[in-house]
């Protein structure tokens, strides 16, 4: 079994990424306010700053901050998953593995973190969250789609409202 190493330095920038287990799924859109609720509980209890979120149909991206003395962003996701999940219906399909230790069969195990390295990194992994939508073809230009933190960036003034303009499908390309 691999071992997993996470450094857990207080005060540190991460990017995120929480996929679903079922990856052709709605769920986080059809439950996106349930799934903002439970974030905002975790976050009075153990606080973050989020920097940058979108929610996608199956997965999520964001950037966060921890607080000088905690960081423990494992918590974090365990509380987020465990709270969200307590909210749906049990009607998912779970493997067996997963029913002998009690899983539910929304969310991947896993996770992927990244800690932010510089202002550069941060900028890339910010517009990364943001473009994501644009990227998948669910809209065509990163405005249009609602759930993201774009829309409190642009009324913050960090981002121009038509940032990334309309894409087309040749600017998808460069992937």
């Amino acid at each position: 079994m691999p071992q997993y190493r996470r450094l857990l330095e207080g005060g540190r920038t991460w990017f995120f990424t929480v996929n679903l287990q079922e990856r052709r799924s709605g769920l986080l859109i059809e439950q996106v306010s349930s799934l903002r609720d439970v974030v905002a509980r975790v976050r009075r209890k153990y606080p973050f700053t989020i920097n940058a979120w979108v929610v996608l149909p199956d997965h999520m991206h964001c950037v966060w901050t921890l607080p000088d003395q905690d960081g423990d962003f494992s918590l974090r996701w365990r509380l987020i998953k465990t709270g969200f999940a307590k909210q749906l219906p049990r009607q998912e399909s779970i493997r067996e593995n997963r029913l002998r230790r009690g899983e539910r069969g929304i969310w991947q195990r896993r996770f992927w973190e990244h800690q932010i390295r510089n202002e550069l990194d941060y900028s890339n992994h910010v517009e990364y969250c943001y473009i994501n939508p644009v990227k998948h073809g669910y809209v065509s230009a990163v405005k249009e789609w609602p759930y993201s933190s774009f829309h409190r960036d642009v009324r913050k003034g960090l981002f121009p409202e038509d940032w990334a303009g309309p894409v087309g499908d040749a600017a998808l390309e460069w992937e």
